[in-house]
C-alpha cells in the first residue's frame, strides 16, 4: 500500500463511528510510512525543517515531531488532545515488510468523576510502557478530553540485535517467553524510574536541535539511555503469565477495557462478567487476555488504578480520607485504609499529614 492507496483507504474510514468512538487507522509497516501518513493526515501542517507535523481538525489537535537518532533507531514524539472519544489503531499492508519493533512509552491525563459537589471531575495521569513486535495489530482508546503524550521508539532488527542482548536471555525468564510466544504486545506500569523526566529532556532536545552542535551526539545518549533502562527492567519483570497458551488477543479491545475501567474508578468495579459483556467477549479470554498483555489480573489492575487515584487526592486536595474514600467506591474507611497501606506501605493518614507539614 503505497501513500497515495493509504489515502484512499483512510479518508473512509478516517473518522468511522463505531460503538461510541471514532477510529484513526495509520499506517504501521514502518516508521518512514507511519510519519508519511501523519503529514497527509487531515488538518496537518508539516514543517520540514523543524521534523513536526502540527494537527488541528474537529477529532484531535497536537503535534508530532520525528527524527532519525541511528541507523536503524526512529523516536516520533506526539503530544494530542482528543476532542472526542477515539480509536487509535494500526494497519498494515501486507505487500511491505513489516519488520520493526517498537518500544512506546504513553503519558495520558483524563478526567476522572467524583462524587463530590465541590470536585466534578479530577485530572488522572496514567503511565504506561508497551513493546510490539512487528507486524502486531494493537490499538488504543481514548475518551473526549484525555491529553496524551507518546514517545515511540522504532527499531530494526539489526539495530537491536547490536544494542539489546535478546540471544542471551535466560528461556525461563518472563520476558523471553513473550518472545518466543505467538503473542505480539506486552505493556508495563512505571516501570523506569523518573521516565516522564527522561524523556521531556529528549523532548527538549528535539525542539532545541538546532541550537546545539552536540544535539545529535547528546539525543543519541539520552535515547540509548532510556530504552536499556526499560529493556533492563523489563527483563527483571517476574510477572507470572507464561506465554504458552495459543489465540490471538483483540489488542485494541484490551485498550477498551482499561479505558473503561480508568474513567469508572469513582465507583465500585461492576466486575468481570459486567464487563465482559459490555465488551462482547467472554470473560474467561477477557481475563486471559488482560493479563497477558498488562501483566496482572483485572481486579488487581482495578485496586493499583483505584489506590493510585486515591493517593492523588490525597497530595492534591484537601478532602477528608473518608471522603476519598468514598471517591474511589470504597464505603468501608476501613477496608479503604487496609488496601491503601498493602499498596504503599502507609496509611493514607499519614501521607495527608506530609502533605500538610509540607
Amino acid at each position: 500500500m503505497n501513500l497515495s492507496k493509504w489515502l484512499q483507504f483512510a479518508k473512509p474510514n478516517f473518522n468511522f463511528f463505531n460503538d461510541g468512538f471514532f477510529e484513526f487507522p495509520y499506517l504501521a509497516n514502518s516508521p518512514e510510512l507511519f510519519i508519511k501518513s501523519t503529514i497527509k493526515s487531515l488538518g496537518s501542517k508539516h514543517v520540514p525543517k523543524d521534523q513536526a507535523v502540527y494537527r488541528n481538525n474537529p477529532f484531535i489537535k497536537g503535534e508530532m515531531r520525528y527524527r532519525k537518532i541511528d541507523d536503524g533507531l526512529w523516536l516520533t514524539i506526539t503530544n494530542i488532545e482528543f476532542k472526542h472519544n477515539a480509536v487509535i489503531k494500526s494497519v498494515y499492508d501486507e505487500s511491505i515488510p513489516s519488520e520493526h519493533y517498537s518500544v512506546t512509552f504513553t503519558v495520558f491525563e483524563s478526567k476522572v468523576k467524583l462524587q463530590n459537589s465541590f470536585i466534578d471531575k479530577v485530572p488522572f495521569f496514567n503511565k504506561f510502557w508497551g513493546f510490539k513486535k512487528p507486524g502486531t495489530d494493537v490499538g488504543a482508546s481514548f475518551y473526549k478530553g484525555s491529553k496524551c503524550q507518546f514517545f515511540i521508539f522504532y527499531m530494526s532488527p539489526s539495530w537491536l540485535e547490536k544494542h539489546v542482548p535478546l540471544d542471551k536471555l535466560d528461556s525461563k525468564i518472563p520476558f523471553k517467553m513473550f518472545l518466543d510466544s505467538d503473542k505480539g504486545f506486552i505493556s508495563y506500569q512505571d516501570i523506569v524510574p523518573n521516565a516522564e523526566e527522561l524523556a521531556h529532556e529528549i523532548l527538549h532536545t528535539f525542539k532545541t536541535f538546532k541550537d546545539n552542535i552536540f544535539s545529535e551526539t547528546i539525543l543519541k545518549a539520552q535515547t540509548l539511555s532510556l530504552i536499556s533502562t526499560f529493556f533492563k527492567n523489563a527483563f527483571e519483570d517476574l510477572r507470572t503469565e507464561g506465554y504458552q497458551k495459543k489465540g490471538a488477543i483483540d489488542y485494541k479491545l484490551v485498550a477498551k477495557c482499561e479505558s473503561m475501567i480508568a474513567i469508572n474508578l469513582h465507583s465500585r468495579f461492576i466486575g468481570i462478567d459486567a464487563l465482559a459483556q459490555k465488551l462482547n467477549i467472554s470473560p474467561t479470554k477477557l481475563k486471559s487476555d488482560f493479563k497477558s498483555v498488562y501483566g496482572t489480573s483485572i481486579l488487581q489492575y482495578v485496586i493499583d488504578k483505584k489506590m493510585q487515584l486515591a493517593m492523588q487526592l490525597i497530595l492534591s486536595t484537601e478532602m477528608q480520607i473518608k471522603h476519598i474514600g468514598n471517591q474511589v467506591g470504597y464505603d468501608n474507611p476501613s477496608k479503604f485504609s487496609a488496601t491503601f497501606k498493602k499498596k504503599y506501605g502507609r496509611l493514607p493518614s499519614d501521607f495527608s499529614t506530609d502533605s500538610a507539614v509540607n
